[in-house]
């Protein structure tokens, strides 16, 4: 079974910045689309960022020139780097890796909390 591991997440200022990274156990299959969501208290989880298997980035509109998701290949990582923060950015960010087809696979982060705080 693959593990995606989380790290980065932690307090910080406003208009401060963290990297959230994302690593998967093993080497895996190229999945189809890499993603973070984020989930604040009383909310649904929302998706933040997505990076399809060719490159092509959406992101949510409030974090739009602020967040740029990437990916490293070799190290099966996916990378959220996170400017400008806002208190409204207060969540848990879980990274999700998706590959379908017939060596599918849907796998998730244990999440990571990311305070925004003065």
């Amino acid at each position: 079974q693959v593990q995606l591991v989380e790290s980065g997440g932690g307090l910080v200022q406003p208009g401060g910045s963290l990297r959230l990274s994302c690593a998967a156990s093993r080497s895996i299959l190229t999945p189809n689309r890499m993603g973070w969501y984020r989930q604040a208290p009383g909310k649904q989880r929302e998706l933040v960022a997505a990076l399809s298997s060719g490159g092509s980035a959406n992101y949510e509109d409030s974090v739009k020139g602020r967040f740029t998701i990437s990916r490293d290949n070799a190290k099966n990582t996916v990378y959220l780097q996170m400017n400008s923060l806002r208190p409204e950015d207060t969540a848990v960010y879980y990274c999700n890796i998706v590959r379908g087809g017939q060596f599918a696979y849907d796998y998730w982060g244990q999440g990571t909390q990311v305070t925004v705080s003065s």
